[in-house]
């Protein structure tokens, strides 16, 4: 009986998302190292690792003067800004990533799934659902910032997409607490398995 290929989909673990950024997450830190921490412990979990990265230019009424907090917001990860960049701490996971994932240059784009591959030539390269099939993927593990917001987008497509999908909770960092459960709610109510308990700042 063949084993299930699995990969490790790291959402958003940026500057701007952690402690210090433009739209910092408490916590986001914290869940930078514990998730380069999770890969040291576990190097033989999965079939791949990717990572995803807000990557805004022009993403419209995404960036709000003022923002909202629910659904526009303040200027974060800007294309080729240091917030736009890996936090520090996750950067020993990232090292040997099979692949980066950008999205948002002219919208929201709160799932990995709206982002492309990063290619050396700097052209879009395939979406992340094709790149999964293309890697024979089966099943993710959906980890990162926020648990409320871009996790959230990026494990209901990941159901959508056909995965088996598990949300290490205490991999994420949340918002608040509200939305938080009102998204671990949706999470279950379409079929992800829940691991563990976010953190909320």
């Amino acid at each position: 009986m063949s084993l299930t290929r699995r990969a490790l989909v790291i959402v958003d673990v940026q500057n701007d998302f952690c402690e210090g950024g433009s739209l910092a997450v408490a916590g986001g830190a914290d869940v930078a190292a514990a998730i380069a921490d999770w890969l040291v412990e576990h190097p033989d979990r999965y079939a791949a690792v990717v990572a995803t990265a807000d990557w805004h230019e022009d993403p419209g009424p995404h960036f709000g003067d003022p923002p909202d907090f629910r659904d526009s917001w303040p200027v974060h990860c800007r294309a080729d800004s240091a917030g736009a960049a890996f936090h520090p701490a996750v950067q020993p996971a990232l090292a040997a990533a099979d692949a980066v994932f950008r999205k948002g240059r002219d919208r929201a784009a709160y799932s990995g799934f709206e982002g492309y591959a990063v290619t050396a030539d700097g052209t879009p390269g395939p979406d992340l659902a094709r790149w999964l099939r293309e890697h024979d993927i089966e099943a993710v593990d959906v980890v990162g910032i926020a648990t409320d917001h871009c996790v959230r987008a990026t494990a209901l497509d990941a159901v959508s997409a056909g995965l088996d999908t598990r949300v290490l909770l205490h991999l994420t960092a949340s918002v608040a607490a509200d939305t938080t459960a009102a998204a671990l709610e949706q999470l279950a109510g379409a079929g992800a398995d829940l691991v563990g308990a976010p953190r909320l700042g």
